[in-house]
């Protein structure tokens, strides 16, 4: 389990996370969502320790803060919101940054299977630079796929880390990236996802972590946290929800009202 208690940052001066208690299982995607400056990005920071600050991480019991940069690499990956690059490497030269850093680094084949994964098998060699923000990202995405390729390793959980991964995707690779996320946590992985897409949340979550100001608002499945009351409060605007048949939670975004 990945576990946080008491996480707190601040950010030019101003507290961003206040106290927060955060866990999360393997075997299942927990989404992080919230309005803009929520505390949402920071608080996955914490989780994967590139931000440090008062509180304790733990993963599988051990303190994130006692676990050496190889040894956190070798667990966790983590995709932040963007990414650039200085130098004009090739797609195949990208995602074997993540493939040389994780345990199936003496693995061959894997960089293959990861582009093929996100539908970009066919361009394996072609500058990354040259591509489409939306190839880009999925191209990031099998980057750190490569570095966690095996959802369990030595017995135990690896664990994913995403910030809007769908964020700059047309809906049809939006659902292919779910997908990808969906089948690494069935296959025992964890995934940590801050989304801002709520109907995706709601149709792909196991559980669901609502931030407000810094705090955790809900956290609990999707038809616990997924309310009128707590999102209408959260985004500070009228929202409007409905139960697709066979679908289970949709937010109508033309039915919401500001106010």
């Amino acid at each position: 389990m990945l576990q946080a208690t008491g996480l707190w940052a601040h950010l030019g001066g101003r507290a961003v996370l206040n106290g927060v208690d955060f866990h999360a299982r393997p075997g299942q995607i927990t989404a992080i969502v919230g309005p803009n400056g929520s505390g949402k990005t920071t608080l996955m920071r914490r989780l994967t320790g590139d931000l440090t600050g008062p509180g304790e991480v733990t993963l599988g019991g051990d303190p994130l803060a006692r676990l050496s940069p190889r040894a956190l690499a070798l667990r966790r990956a983590v995709l932040p919101q963007a990414g650039t690059l200085g130098f004009p490497f090739t797609l195949r030269e990208v995602v074997r940054m993540g493939h040389q850093a994780g345990a199936a680094a003496p693995e061959p084949g894997i960089v293959e299977a990861a582009l093929d994964e996100v539908g970009l098998g066919a361009k394996i060699d072609g500058l990354f630079q040259d591509m489409s923000g939306g190839e880009q990202a999925r191209g990031h995405l099998a980057r750190v796929r490569a570095q966690v390729w095996h959802p369990v390793q030595e017995g135990r959980p690896a664990w994913l880390f995403v910030d809007e991964p769908v964020a700059a995707l047309d809906i049809g690779h939006q659902l292919q990236v779910m997908a990808v996320l969906r089948r690494f946590a069935d296959a025992g992985g964890g995934v940590i996802a801050v989304m801002h897409d709520l109907n995706l949340t709601a149709m792909h979550a196991e559980r669901i972590v609502l931030m407000e100001a810094g705090r955790i608002a809900a956290a609990g499945p999707p038809a616990e946290v997924m309310t009128g009351p707590l999102l209408s409060r959260a985004y500070r605007c009228q929202l409007c929800l409905n139960t697709a048949p066979e679908q289970g939670i949709w937010l109508l975004p033309h039915a919401a009202s500001l106010g």
